[in-house]
């Protein structure tokens, strides 16, 4: 597939997240661009979030019960 120079301006942190993204995921800032158009495009994004937001919904207690146990752990604390 032939490809097309585009051109976008954004905040320099943003780029540097994208570069640093890119970097992890083995990408260059291009095939980076690339990947998360074709996610966003074929809903692949999306079904993640939902998916992560009924993980959470679903077991959201367990999480709370977890975060209230280490509230009430009492104890020597260093200080």
């Amino acid at each position: 597939m032939a490809k097309t120079q585009l051109g976008a301006r954004v905040d320099s942190e943003v780029k540097e997240l994208a570069e640093a993204r890119a970097r992890d995921r083995g990408l260059s800032l291009g095939d980076y661009i690339a990947v998360l158009v074709h996610e966003d495009t074929e809903g692949l994004r999306q079904r993640g979030l939902d998916a992560a937001e009924r993980f959470l919904t679903e077991h959201q207690g367990v999480f709370d019960e977890a975060e209230d146990a280490d509230c009430r752990t009492t104890g020597a604390h260093a200080a």
